[in-house]
């Protein structure tokens, strides 16, 4: 049994023809509630919760800072490499673009993590593209052997990988581990994935399962906004934490909402998600579950970020380069995608004492 099994009694149509369908009443009924379920995280998403987003914000913000206090989590990505086997038509590490490929020696990763703790990070999370040989399970335990010693917590977001090869890597200091399945839409997923490994849907969806059953400290969910109807993805989204939650509650969870940005192959999005309803999607996600961490990345920009962390996220990038040897090494590698909020560390941190909130430079440590 997995995640597969669950997913396979729901049809994408009828979820998201319901989602639409709802009504103002069905607002004011999840509103009402002082713990929301699946069914109201339908309206609290829907176009009709729309002119209830105030509502939303100021019930989502009291939430947060019950359950997080007034802090925010910094964190910083560090790309080791931008070698990929996939094809997938959104990415700029797609293998079809001609762009320089760059894989981090252990000298240059030193040097990166050198840099990244001159700026005050204590967590870090190490990105790569999808090569087995160039940036696999060997060369991720390497890195994190390396980066062990210099960093209170490490997660990574790279290619998914067996049960067994997480608890070898949890060994040696993995903490968290991020996999977004880009869209739930099963039968349009291969369009977007037409070749690689991350073409199998099945596989990709099953990851979290592994990761619960290796017992990883942290997982982190997420899809792309702008490649399906998002309120159907954010509502799978929600389906899929309340799964694991259930089946692996030892992990704590984490909600990312990556919308699709500027990249080499020049993707544009099949359906633009707003800030409001961005915003909408942040709080509705606060009022279904009070002790899920939801992060903000630097993809948005800094006035929808100073303006949005306070009504329900918990962590945040900060300073992030998206391309291999971004901090220190500046390799002529090509970026992901365009960072779109380019302010230092500091200077984040000095916008969130600005407003009484006090940066955390490290992940939340554990009681064990």
């Amino acid at each position: 049994m997995s995640f597969f099994d669950t997913l396979k009694q729901y049809d994408w149509d009828s979820i998201k023809d319901n989602i639409y369908a709802k009504t103002e009443q069905d607002v004011l009924y999840a509103l009402s509630h002082k713990a929301c379920n699946l069914e109201d995280f339908k309206a609290l998403i829907s176009p009709a919760a729309a002119p209830y987003l105030e509502q939303m914000a100021q019930k989502s913000m009291l939430q947060t800072q019950k359950r997080f206090g007034k802090t925010i989590q910094l964190y910083v990505p560090l790309y080791l490499s931008n070698t990929c086997s996939n094809s997938c038509v959104y990415c700029g590490f797609s293998h079809k673009n001609k762009i320089e490929r760059v894989t981090l020696s252990e000298e240059q990763i030193l040097k990166e993590a050198i840099a990244i703790k001159e700026m005050g990070f204590d967590h870090l999370l190490l990105v790569t593209g999808e090569h087995q040989k160039e940036a696999g399970f060997a060369y991720l335990m390497r890195s994190i052997e390396i980066l062990r010693p210099h960093f209170a917590q490490i997660s990574v977001e790279v290619q998914p990988m067996s049960t067994e090869e997480y608890q070898q890597l949890m060994q040696v200091g993995l903490h968290a581990v991020y996999v977004y399945q880009e869209t739930y839409h099963q039968e349009n997923y291969k369009s977007y994935h037409p070749a690689g490994k991350k073409s199998d849907f099945t596989y990709r969806l099953e990851t979290p399962d592994r990761l619960g059953k290796a017992g990883i400290h942290k997982i982190g969910l997420g899809c792309l906004l702008g490649l399906e109807d998002w309120r159907s993805d954010i509502w799978h989204i929600a389906l899929h934490l309340s799964y694991l939650e259930k089946h692996y509650w030892k992990s704590r969870y984490s909600i990312s909402f990556p919308r699709l940005r500027p990249n080499a192959g020049g993707f544009q999005p099949n359906m633009e998600i707003s800030d409001r309803e961005l915003l909408q999607v942040i709080c509705a996600f606060r009022l279904l579950n009070q002790e899920v961490e939801l992060s903000l990345s630097t993809r948005e920009t800094p006035t929808f970020r100073d303006h949005v962390f306070k009504l329900g996220i918990t962590a945040m990038s900060a300073g992030s380069k998206t391309e291999p040897g971004g901090y220190a090494v500046h390799t002529k590698a090509l970026e992901q995608f365009e960072v779109s909020d380019q302010r230092s560390p500091n200077e984040i941190k000095v916008m969130l004492q600005k407003n009484q909130y006090e940066a955390v430079w490290k992940d939340w440590d554990s009681y064990m």
